[in-house]
């Protein structure tokens, strides 16, 4: 499945939670099915899972100093239905120096991450604070699962 890279980023998260979902659910009628996407957005842009050393760089170097959105979107199909949910968490990176990025790249664990980085692993360093539920940008908002999970 091809995910969404441009657009609204709640949208975007939104729609490939919903594709996610709906892909897996088709495999398995009738069961309970969870998909989920978590967007990075600094200002009105997405910042997808970089390309390359170069592109994590950049999109590091774009986010020191400066607070951006992480963006959760969740999609639960089920026997009742179909039923979404969204959460957002602001995450303000310090400023960080160019040794402090090019370290981080070398060290590769931004591949495969939304906007370049890991909150759960050498990341954490790059993060002065988190406004919202971190789950959200590990990539699982248990809070807002949770409730998604409650019967209507």
């Amino acid at each position: 499945m091809d995910e969404l890279e441009e657009g609204d980023p709640e949208a975007v998260a939104l729609a490939n939670a919903r594709a996610k979902a709906r892909a897996v659910a088709a495999r398995h009628p009738g069961e309970r099915v969870l998909g989920a996407d978590t967007v990075v957005a600094l200002d009105a842009r997405i910042l997808g899972k970089p390309e390359d050393e170069v592109q994590a760089a950049d999109w590091l170097a774009a986010l020191s100093g400066r607070t951006h959105r992480v963006l959760c979107g969740l999609c639960l199909i089920g026997p009742q239905g179909e039923r979404e949910g969204l959460d957002v968490t602001e995450v303000a990176f310090r400023d960080l120096s160019q040794r402090e990025v090019r370290d981080y790249v070398a060290g590769g664990e931004w591949r495969g991450k939304a906007g370049g980085y890991a909150i759960q692993g050498r990341g954490a360093g790059l993060v002065r604070s988190v406004s919202g539920d971190y789950y959200t940008v590990v990539g699982l908002p248990v809070a807002a699962l949770l409730e998604l999970l409650q019967d209507p």
